[in-house]
């Protein structure tokens, strides 16, 4: 199914920042990691972190999986195919 240019501008805006880009790749080393793992990891705040992986999740990049009170996240295969492009173009 073709996308509409602004389906196409919400999934190049869920990748388009360098910490998200670094969410990525960590999600594929480490799949399954909840907000305060990634925020730990990257040592950023926590805040900025959730801001970012809703983001991503509404462009389709990441999907959320509840274990009790904690939210778990990995990559789509839309994130890992946007993984795969920008480290060909790097």
């Amino acid at each position: 199914m073709k996308k509409t240019n602004r389906e196409l501008e919400r999934i190049v805006k869920g990748f388009a920042n360098h910490r998200r880009l670094q969410v990525l790749g960590l999600l594929y080393e480490e799949p399954e990691l909840s907000v305060q793992e990634i925020s730990d990891k990257l040592k950023s705040a926590f805040k900025n972190i959730s801001a970012h992986i809703n983001k991503m999740a509404i462009a389709g990049l990441v999907m959320k999986r509840n274990e009790g009170n904690i939210v778990r996240h990995k990559l789509t295969n839309r994130g890992k195919s946007i993984l795969k492009f920008v480290r060909i173009i790097e």
